[in-house]
Order: structure tokens, then C-alpha cells, then sequence
């Protein structure tokens, strides 16, 4: 079968040839080159004489084709194949050429002597790799180069990038990551030509992976012939869906790419969810025997498929990360799968198998599972979701290289991005040195790639205009920059303003130092972003949309909206955030490192260069003049963001400083500044309202900051104008209420909220109302010794603690009207003392894509219980309709302090039950 693949590409191939050979009769003379590969040689390396057939054609040359050296050869001769190859070794000899080294995996040899080139990979991927070599000195150089003697290899293993087959909101009827493959969800999967477009540019970049994300990709690839219901597309999707995945599996192939099909666990099939009356996806429930026996048998079905496909597996998110049910699913169900699968097919060889470092004890897995699988990767956030420093460090830093030193190949993942969407990026020299710090700092040795913006409207960018881009031609040299460094990271620095400076010249038809120019704004603008979000963002997940801006009680007071603190203690430099800053200023103590006063004025620096250097090189533009207005609209669209931020900021030191003070002129000295932020972000909607149809490509519920993105709305500038300029009133409106006389007494007094109708099932320990000395857990002594005045009377369950830590908390409950509980989490989230207290963690939609589908997410009452000897204790709420229904919690320590109508409001503010910091909260200055 493969030597019939080989002679049906051998033909196609030739074909080719002739269709780019014709040479017009009064055309001059051309020399002619035969390019001679093996008649059994690999695709991928016709794939590379193709290639190098391409770039002569294109300079005048004509090739010829030739599976033999021959002796009397009147053209010189372009020789492609393998070192171990005896048609590679003999040439070797007769030219006497001298290798200048050995190459390693994917590596290559190019050698010239007496007109004659020899291309000699340690494998076919290097072959590859050697031929693209030539045809892009071909290319640059308009001739076929002279005294050739190159050894290289890649200096990472594994060079991927991916593709989300998933879109910017929910299915009607279906939960997160839930997609199946049809033409209606994505007409692009079966745009083969688009493919191989993609694929080659994959090639030209020498990436050799690309990862497919999907939540459960299975039931419309393979049907498992114990479930044959669970396939949830039509029969004819199901054909076509077969035809394009061995499409793209055999092209990619060719290329010397692996595909690699990433899905979530525990997540099941709609109809066999329904068949089986179970919820597709349910992050605590317990490993179910019939759902690991049919994802089982869905991985081997794929496998046998699929031989060929990678495996990428997200064991956290929706299923309870970090504890046995990942090592025993990872064990037990996915890794025997793809044995059943190789079994069934006779094969021995591994396909690799990514295990993502995600909401998972990565290092637990893997040591489970080594002894009984090889070709195991694994996988985690370079920067969370979004990208901020290449000075990684702390707790997160300490993970990649635990898992790098494991043994097998850890892969980086730049996810998400949510800091930089939909605005351009290209900063080569913070690549560069990120990859640096992939390898030096994380001792890892893999990319894995994301679309620089709109991951989740692939294949098209956020741009207006009249045809929609395509993010793989709008964000070429995103792909570029990366791949570029994964290759090879260690490139001199002034060489590479030169390569880059040439490269953008190429592309705008200007000359080489207006491509510098370019380079330079691309550069001067990348470190806006990064900077403004590791100084002054909410987390590095993508619920924050960092574009768009932020509230200002986000800045004053980031604790209440879920800060992540893993932001500023791994993924920045050493520095402080604005209340540690503050705090400082207050106690004249000496601030350390980068603080948020260095990234204002940073900033503004930043956003002056980017716009000076792109106007320096808009003169000489003379291509591509369309795209070069949209990156200079992109430019100007960074310079404003970096003024608002900046003067906010500024902003905010004054009004953190009224926590101290009490003295209303530092508030007044805040309003000019805040009025100028809101001028700049003027600027940003008219720059945007006629440039971009969104900032943002996830649409849904998990987006929280600035403000929740529920239905795709609040996704433009313009739609957020309206927001900081009622802030800015209600800010001024609040001053002037504290300059009355009686301010201090207006304080309002919240009414003790009601208790809603509902009926608990049986099964719990019993219930307690809400008073000074009651006790929330039947096995402790444990008592409240405090609460928020609005919990006062509110009839609350009592649980059992040490059932809580063993398998979680799940109460059954009937109300004839819609409602509300009152969730506590203590502020101490994960594996703390075990044998005692074991906290639950907390609505996280960082690790947890579901964590807000009751709208859970956002803390309103803070620091609202304290019990002796425990941290404070955060309230969240969790909404319900009419009807019976369950309240599931996640194993470890939580309180249910009771159910409220959904109609009556709760206050969102800080009860200060807390001993530690200064918890004031300033919220209200802004309501």
C-alpha cells in the first residue's frame, strides 16, 4: 500500500513539473538542474523536491526529474534522500564532499561541490527540512547558492501549532467545549484547499504538529460498535468526516507534521449522554463504570482509525482535577484504550500521547503511567492565556521544570492570548527571549502554539472588512516569529533586526530600514500588553478581556473579583501590585522591582515609540498598502490603550491611598485623571468602531472582567464606554456625598435576607440557623463566631465535614420558586493540612470552564463568616430555577448558609471578618 502512495505522489509529482517547465520560445536560454530523489524515496521528500522545484522554476531555471545519479549527467544534479541511503552515500564519495557535522533527529546536511548539491536528512523529516533550506536560499538569493556546507537540526523536538474545532459561544442545548463536527458548526473543516494551505505554511515554518481542540471529538470520527448510538452526527457528516480527517492526516503526513486530536475528560456524547440518562460533562461526579468503558472503546476505535494521530488528553477542567480519579482515568481508561486500539491493528509503535499540565498533579500522573506507555509529553501554560513575561519564576516555574525533568519532553503551550486580542503582534525580540526562557528557566523542549488573537473564531480575525481575513495571512509573522525560535533560539540579535527588517521590507515593498522601522513598532507596542497585565490584571485566564479595559474597583480592589495571584508571584517579574504599592507609599518603605508606577509611565513611553516608528515607515509603503493601514490603525489603537491604562493607574494610586487617609483630596486628586483615561478610550472606539467587529472571540458566560460577556455582548469599545463614563459620574457623585456633614451617618442598613421555600432531601445531617455560636459541621465542635448582619436568621444545612473531604457535597432540594444558595468557601482553596481541614477550592473559571454556569464565579460577600481557627470565609451564590435540582460542591470543606429568593438582591460588599491586611473595601465609591 505504501509503495503504491509513493508511485500515485511519484506521478503527481511529475505532473507538476511539466505544468511549470513551459518555457516561452523566445524566452533565454535557462540552465537546467535535475533533481534526483529515490523512486521508493518518502512523500516528504517529494514534498521538498516539489519545493525546490518551485523556487528554481520561479527564478528561471528548468528541473528536470531523476531517480539515479547518472554518470554522464549534462545538468548539475540536486540530490534529496536520506545519509544511510546508499544513492546519498555513494554521491558522497564521488563529489568528495566533506560534511561539516552530524545532524541529529530532523536534522540535515546540505553540501555543493562541482555545481552539484546534496540534501542528506537523518531522517525524512530532515530531508524535508534540507530541501526547504535550499529553496529558501533559492528564493532570497534569486540563484541557486554556491559553496554549501550547512548542518542543522531543530533545537526543539516538537514545534506544533493548533486549530480550535470550537466556537465563540455555547450550542443551543450544550455545555462548554461541546462542537461535534458538522458543516454547519464549521464549514472551513472541510475546505481542503484551505487545509493545504495551512499544512504548507506549517511546513515552510518547519512546525511538526498541529494539535486539533475539541471537547469530544470521537463520537464524529469513529463508531464503537458497543454504542453505535453515541455517534452524534448523520450518516453522510460521519462519511465526509472520515474522508477529510484521512485527507488531512495523509497531507500533513507528507509534511512531516503529526495531527494530534486533543479532547477534555470526563466529557460523553449528547445522545449517549441522554441513552444513558446522564449529563454529558459533570466536573465532580465519580468515574462511572459505562463512561469509562465507552470512552475506552472510543480511544481504541480511534486509534485503529487513526494510527497515525497523536493523542492530546485534558484530564482537569471537566472532570475534579488533582487526586486518583485522574491517575486511575489516565491508567485505566485512556492509556489501555490506545493499547486496545494497536492491538487490534498488529502495531507496536506509539503513538505519543500529550498529557496538559492542567488543573492535574501532572507529576503523579506521569509516574503512574510511564511503566506503562513510552511515548508520553507533557503540556503546560507558558504564560497562562495569555502572554506577559520572559522572566518566568516561583511556583509555576518550579512545575515546568519538574515536569521537564521527569524524563520525557515537556511542550509549552502560548494559550489563549487574552491580553493581546485583536490587536497585530510581532515583537520578535520578546519571542525570542521567551523561548530562551522556555528553554533556560523551564528547561523544556516543545511549542505548542496558539492563533495570536480569535482562537475561538478560527479561521477568521476579528478585522472588519469586506472579505473576512484569515488569521493565518493577517498574523503570518506570529506563526513566523515563533517557529522561527523554536528552531533555533540562539540567533544573534542584530542579525535578526536585519532578517526581520528584510522580511518586512519583502512584505510592504519598502526598503530595509523602513522594514525596521516596522520591526521596531511591532517591538515597542509587544510589551504594552504584557506589561499593563501582569502590573495591574486580574488573572491570566481568558475572562479577562484586558483590551477592553477594567473598572476601576478592579484596580482598588482586585481581591473581589477573583484575583489570581499566580499572575504576579510566577508569570512577572518581581514586583508589586498597586496595594502593596500603596501600602509602601503609606509606610515610606522601599518598593521592589517593577511596580505599577514603572509600567505607567513605561507604557506611555511604549505607545509613543510604536506610533513614531510605523509613521516613519508609511512613506515607503508600496504593497500590500491595505494590511500596512490596518497595522498602523493597530499601532494608534495600542498608543491609546497605553494612555488610558496609564492615566488610571495613576488614578488609582490616589483613591488606594484613601484607604489610609480618609482624606477626601486624594479621591478629588484622582477625577482629572480618570477623565483622562476616559478621553483616551474615546480614541480607542473611534480607532476600533470601523476596524474591528470585536475585541474578544469568546463569547459566553466565563468572560467576567471588565465586565460579564454573557449572549456575545460587551465585547466592543463602544459598548464600554457607556460603563466608564457612568463610573466616572457615580465616582463624582460619591465625593460630593462624603463632603456633607453627615456622611458617616448615612451608612445603609441591610435587612437580614429571607429565607425562600425549599424542601432538602433526606440524607443530610440536619440544618442550623445562622446565629453566634452555631455549628455548621455535625462532626466538629467547630462554631461561628461571626457573620455578616445579613445572613442573621437564614436556615442553613449542616454537613459532615469528614464526609465533604472524602467525596464532595451534593444536596437535592425542590422549590416551587426560582432561587438562590449561599455557598461559604474558606479562603484557603485546595490540599491544606488533609488530615484535618481540607478546604474546598472555590468557583476558578481559570481551571474550570463550567465555574460560573450557576453564576457562581464572582465572591459577593466577603470575609462573611469567621470560625476560630480558620480562615474568613468568602459567599458566593449559585442560582436554580423552579424545580428539583442539586447543588454539587467539589471534595473538601465548604458551608451552605442557606436559600434565598432569586429576586431579592444581595449586597456585594467586604464584612471585614477577616484578621489580616486592610480589607476596606472602595467599591461603593463607584456604584
Amino acid at each position: 500500500m505504501a509503495q503504491l502512495r509513493i508511485r500515485f505522489f511519484i506521478q503527481c509529482f511529475c505532473l507538476l513539473l511539466l505544468s511549470v517547465f513551459k518555457v516561452q520560445a523566445n524566452s533565454a536560454p535557462v540552465k537546467t538542474f535535475t533533481i534526483v530523489i529515490s523512486a521508493s524515496a518518502h512523500p516528504r521528500i517529494g514534498y521538498g523536491a516539489v519545493q525546490i522545484t518551485k523556487a528554481l522554476t520561479s527564478k528561471g531555471y528548468q528541473v528536470k526529474l531523476s531517480h539515479q545519479m547518472s554518470p554522464t549527467a549534462a545538468s548539475p544534479v540536486i540530490l534529496i534522500g536520506l545519509l544511510q541511503d546508499a544513492l546519498v552515500k555513494n554521491a558522497i564519495n564521488k563529489y568528495q564532499v566533506k560534511p561539516s557535522g552530524q545532524p541529529g533527529k530532523e536534522g540535515f546536511i546540505i553540501n555543493s561541490a562541482k555545481n552539484n548539491v546534496i540534501i542528506a536528512g537523518t531522517d525524512n523529516s530532515g530531508a524535508l527540512y534540507g530541501a526547504m533550506e535550499l529553496a529558501e536560499r533559492i528564493s532570497t538569493q534569486g540563484k541557486l547558492p554556491e559553496n554549501l556546507n550547512i548542518t542543522d537540526k531543530p533545537e526543539m523536538v516538537m514545534r506544533g501549532a493548533c486549530v480550535g474545532v470550537q466556537k465563540p459561544a455555547l450550542l443551543p442545548g450544550r455545555g462548554t467545549y461541546e462542537y461535534p463536527y458538522t458543516p454547519q458548526n464549521f464549514p472551513w473543516f472541510y475546505d481542503k484547499a484551505l487545509w493545504l494551505r495551512y499544512l504548507d505554511s506549517l511546513a515552510s515554518n518547519r512546525m511538526n504538529a498541529l494539535y486539533l481542540w475539541n471537547g469530544h471529538p470521537f463520537a464524529s470520527l469513529v463508531r464503537v460498535k458497543e454504542y453505535p448510538y453515541a455517534v452524534e452526527v448523520d450518516e453522510a457528516t460521519f462519511k465526509k468526516n472520515e474522508e477529510i480527517f484521512k485527507f488531512l492526516t495523509d497531507e500533513a503526513d507528507r509534511r512531516g507534521i503529526w495531527v494530534i486530536q486533543m479532547f477534555y475528560n470526563i466529557i460523553v456524547s449528547k445522545p449517549f449522554a441522554e441513552k444513558n440518562n446522564l449529563k454529558t460533562q459533570d466536573r465532580n461526579r465519580l468515574i462511572v463504570p459505562i463512561i469509562a468503558d465507552y470512552t475506552r472503546k472510543s480511544i481504541a476505535a480511534f486509534v485503529q482509525k487513526y494510527p497515525h494521530v497523536g493523542l492530546m488528553v485534558a484530564l482537569g477542567e471537566a472532570m475534579e482535577g488533582v487526586g486518583q480519579d485522574d491517575i486511575d482515568w489516565f491508567t485505566k481508561t485512556i492509556i489501555p484504550g490506545v493499547k486496545d486500539g494497536l492491538k487490534a491493528l498488529g502495531k507496536t509503535e506509539e503513538p505519543p500521547i500529550v498529557l496538559r499540565a492542567h488543573d492535574t498533579d501532572a507529576p503523579a500522573v506521569m509516574k503512574a503511567a510511564l511503566p506503562l506507555y513510552k511515548n508520553l509529553y507533557t503540556e503546560a501554560k507558558f504564560n497562562g492565556e495569555a502572554l506577559t513575561t520572559y522572566t518566568p519564576h516561583g511556583a509555576w516555574a518550579d512545575l515546568h521544570r519538574t515536569l521537564s525533568r521527569i524524563g520525557t519532553v515537556q511542550i509549552e503551550n502560548v494559550h489563549i492570548l487574552a491580553n493581546l486580542e485583536p490587536f497585530r503582534y510581532g515583537s520578535a525580540d520578546f519571542i525570542q527571549k521567551s523561548v530562551l526562557a522556555m528553554h533556560n528557566v523551564y528547561e523544556a523542549n516543545g511549542l505548542h502554539l496558539y492563533p495570536q488573537a480569535s482562537y475561538w473564531d478560527w479561521p477568521y480575525s476579528a478585522d472588519k472588512a469586506d472579505t473576512r481575513l484569515l488569521q493565518l495571512d493577517r498574523d503570518w509573522i506570529w506563526y513566523k516569529e515563533w517557529s522561527r525560535y523554536a528552531w533555533n533560539c540562539h540567533r544573534d540579535r542584530n542579525e535578526e533586526v536585519k532578517y526581520w527588517g528584510n522580511q518586512l521590507a519583502a512584505m510592504y515593498g519598502c526598503t530595509q530600514a523602513q522594514g525596521e522601522q516596522i520591526l521596531k513598532a511591532y517591538e515597542e507596542s509587544g510589551e504594552i500588553s504584557p506589561q499593563i497585565l501582569r502590573r495591574v490584571g486580574i488573572t491570566d485566564g481568558n475572562r479577562q478581556t484586558m483590551t477592553l479595559g477594567m473598572l476601576m474597583a478592579q484596580f482598588t480592589n482586585p481581591e473581589k473579583f477573583g484575583l489570581f495571584s499566580l499572575l504576579y508571584e510566577s508569570e512577572a517579574p518581581e514586583g508589586e501590585i498597586l496595594s502593596q504599592y500603596a501600602e509602601k507609599e503609606w509606610k515610606h518603605q522601599p518598593h521592589v522591582g517593577e511596580t505599577p508606577v514603572d509600567v505607567m509611565n513605561n507604557i506611555i513611553s511604549f505607545g509613543k515609540k510604536a506610533v513614531t516608528a510605523i509613521d516613519a515607515a508609511a512613506p515607503g509603503i508600496t504593497k500590500n498598502k491595505a494590511e500596512f493601514n490596518r497595522l498602523k490603525n493597530d499601532m494608534y489603537c495600542y498608543n491609546a490603550m497605553a494612555n488610558s491604562y496609564a492615566a488610571k493607574i495613576k488614578a488609582a494610586v490616589s483613591i488606594i491611598r484613601y484607604k489610609y487617609t480618609d482624606d477626601i483630596a486624594d479621591l478629588e486628586k484622582a477625577v482629572p485623571d480618570m477623565e483622562r483615561s476616559i478621553d483616551y478610550y474615546r480614541e480607542l472606539v473611534k480607532l476600533t468602531k470601523d476596524s474591528y467587529l470585536y475585541a474578544n472571540s469568546m463569547q459566553t458566560r466565563q468572560r467576567k472582567i471588565p465586565v460579564p460577556g454573557t449572549d456575545g455582548t460587551m465585547k466592543t469599545w463602544a459598548e464600554l464606554l457607556p460603563v466608564y463614563e457612568k463610573e466616572l459620574a457615580n465616582f463624582k457623585k460619591n465625593i460630593d456625598s462624603l463632603k456633607s456633614p453627615d456622611a458617616k451617618a448615612k451608612k445603609a442598613k441591610q435587612q437580614a435576607l429571607t429565607n425562600a421555600q425549599v424542601n432538602i432531601a433526606a440524607g443530610y445531617a440536619g440544618s442550623y440557623t445562622i446565629v453566634e455560636n452555631a455549628r455548621p459541621f455535625a462532626d466538629t465542635a467547630a462554631t461561628i463566631s461571626g457573620f455578616a448582619k445579613e445572613l442573621q436568621g437564614l436556615k442553613a444545612v449542616q454537613l459532615d465535614r469528614a464526609m465533604q473531604i472524602k467525596q464532595g457535597t451534593a444536596i437535592t432540594f425542590t422549590n416551587a420558586q426560582p432561587l438562590k444558595v449561599l455557598v461559604g468557601y474558606f479562603n484557603k482553596g485546595g490540599f491544606i493540612n488533609p488530615d484535618t481541614w481540607h478546604y474546598a477550592l472555590a468557583p476558578q473559571l481559570e481551571i474550570d470552564a463550567s465555574a460560573n454556569d450557576f453564576g457562581q464565579a464572582d465572591v459577593k460577600l466577603s470575609n462573611g463568616i469567621l470560625i476560630p481557627g480558620q480562615p474568613s470565609v468568602n459567599i458566593h451564590t449559585y442560582s436554580f430555577k423552579a424545580g428539583t435540582n442539586t447543588l454539587t460542591l467539589p471534595k473538601g470543606i465548604a458551608l451552605v448558609l442557606g436559600f434565598i429568593p432569586e429576586s431579592e438582591p444581595i449586597p456585594v460588599y467586604d464584612a471585614g471578618l477577616s484578621m489580616t491586611g486592610n480589607i476596606k473595601d472602595l467599591r461603593w465609591l463607584f456604584n
